[in-house]
């Protein structure tokens, strides 16, 4: 119905115990298998877009998509710049009109974190824009962000930080991290840090970043026609599902995105290899999406029919 910030969906989410899907954008097609799935769920969702994908679409022709995707299917769409590096960057992205930013500044020390926080809190919520930020450090790579570390968020931490900051929801390390390759062993997450957080900050909304469940069906895909993807792995959908159902209230997904694209795409031109119409290839790998997310809301999210609730 609206170009919306999270503030109203993040409250539902967390009284219903459930997730709001992040979903990052790059191009057309993207876009429209995200929100037509949302749409057959009757569920909000969060757009996001990363420095990266500014770069390469520019943000007024996001911002314009998301306008029209908004006034094509009636549901509530937040815009939201996922990891932002800088202030220059949020100021760019808050102009071309997102409703959201994010401040990265989980690589700084802990006290210049809270300072460039509290410089984007203040400038966001001074025009109405909500500030997520970040606390620890997710190990992985994915677009501009990479990390060879992971250092887990520290509950007594997390506290402090959102009472300096002003925060409106917090990204938390718990075990999940960037890109195709998340685990060499047996995944786990953190739940008992999950728990304290929660706990320590009652009806506060918390993020997960790097939880994309990265399918070995679309691997397989890919490796059968021509692609080299090995040893992929990613968080299982069940530890998500219960992430979900507490405090956490927004999942982002993005390689799981690029992974069901470009299965499509490899299988529809090796078994068309006479077509060159893009739109053949790109609109196989948009319907491959729309069913993907169609799938994350009813056994991940739980976010069906938020846009009633």
């Amino acid at each position: 119905m609206a170009l919306v910030t999270t503030k109203e969906m993040f409250k539902k989410a967390y009284e219903g115990n459930y997730s709001i899907g992040a979903f990052n954008i790059n191009n057309m097609e993207i876009l429209q298998g995200v929100v037509n799935a949302c749409k057959t769920k009757n569920s909000a969702v969060i757009l996001q877009v990363s420095k990266g994908a500014m770069k390469y679409a520019g943000p007024g022709y996001l911002k314009s998509m998301v306008d029209a995707a908004i006034a094509d299917t009636g549901i509530d769409i937040a815009l939201h710049l996922d990891h932002g590096p800088d202030l220059e960057t949020v100021i760019e992205a808050i102009d071309a009109g997102f409703t959201s930013v994010m401040i990265d500044g989980s690589h700084l020390d802990y006290d210049e974190n809270v300072k460039v926080t509290k410089e984007v809190v203040e400038y966001a919520h001074a025009r109405g824009v909500v500030v997520e930020a970040e606390l620890g450090i997710l190990a992985g790579v994915e677009d501009d962000v990479s990390s060879d570390v992971h250092v887990y968020t520290h509950p007594d931490e997390a506290v402090d930080f959102v009472k300096q900051t002003g925060v409106d929801s917090l990204a938390i390390a718990i075990g999940t991290s960037h890109g195709a390759f998340k685990f060499a062993g047996e995944p786990e997450l953190k739940f008992d840090i999950l728990q304290e957080i929660q706990d320590k900050l009652p009806g506060f909304p918390i993020v997960l970043h790097g939880a994309s469940a990265v399918s070995q069906e679309h691997v397989k895909i890919c490796n059968d026609f021509g692609g080299d993807i090995q040893g992929a792995s990613g968080i299982p959908e069940d530890m998500l599902r219960k992430a979900s159902s507490m405090a956490v209230c927004k999942i982002n997904m993005d390689t799981d995105l690029r992974l069901a694209l470009t299965s499509a795409i490899r299988k529809f031109l090796a078994e068309n290899p006479s077509e060159f119409d893009p739109r053949g290839y790109l609109g196989a790998g948009r319907a491959e999406i729309e069913k993907l997310v169609e799938y994350k809301i009813d056994n991940v999210l739980g976010s069906a029919n938020s846009m009633d609730k």
